[in-house]
């Protein structure tokens, strides 16, 4: 029984790899409802469709890290590193594919990658505007840390004249 995420949820399968957005073949094949196996079969019948920036396999040291990510188990299994899809890459399986379902899914995840680059890009101009709210922050804290200085500083060694009027004791 296959278990599709619900559409929102397709963002939690794009993972970063050498500097990609990626999906990978088995959460691809689970959402378009055929095996892993047929898949990669699939793409490999086609390959020229799938360059480099649109398909590439993981090494050991990105598999490692991505079971440490999300637990799997060392037992059981792939024989082969999985393959990573790019967005234009996972546009391309839709031609490869050639289902009804394969398309529907397609537009789910491309509108996915869409939301996904949407939410980083309001993500770097947020942390631009905290950047620059963090310099006006500790310009002021410098400031205040210079008064204070400035004003815990050692009075002067001129003793200042009273104001007021004084009274002689001695003339009484």
């Amino acid at each position: 029984m296959n278990i599709l995420p619900v559409k929102s949820d397709y963002q939690t399968l794009i993972y970063e790899f050498r500097g990609y957005k990626v999906m990978l073949d088995y959460d691809l094949a689970s959402l378009y409802g055929v095996e892993t196996k047929r898949l990669k079969e699939q793409v490999r019948r086609n390959i020229s469709r799938f360059p480099g920036d649109f398909m590439f396999e993981i090494n050991q040291d990105e598999f490692t890290f991505l079971r440490s990510q999300i637990a799997t188990s060392k037992r059981g299994g792939t024989r082969y590193f999985p393959m990573a899809f790019t967005e234009q890459g996972v546009a391309m399986l839709s031609s490869v594919l050639n289902s009804e379902k394969a398309i529907q899914v397609n537009i789910e995840i491309m509108r996915a990658f869409a939301n996904y680059r949407a939410l980083l890009l309001e993500s770097k101009e947020f942390r631009k505007e905290l950047r620059v709210l963090d310099e006006k922050i500790d310009q002021i804290f410098k400031f205040l840390l210079k008064r204070i200085d400035a004003l815990s500083q050692k009075p002067p060694d001129n003793p200042r004249k009273t104001i007021g009027f004084r009274i002689n004791h001695k003339e009484q």
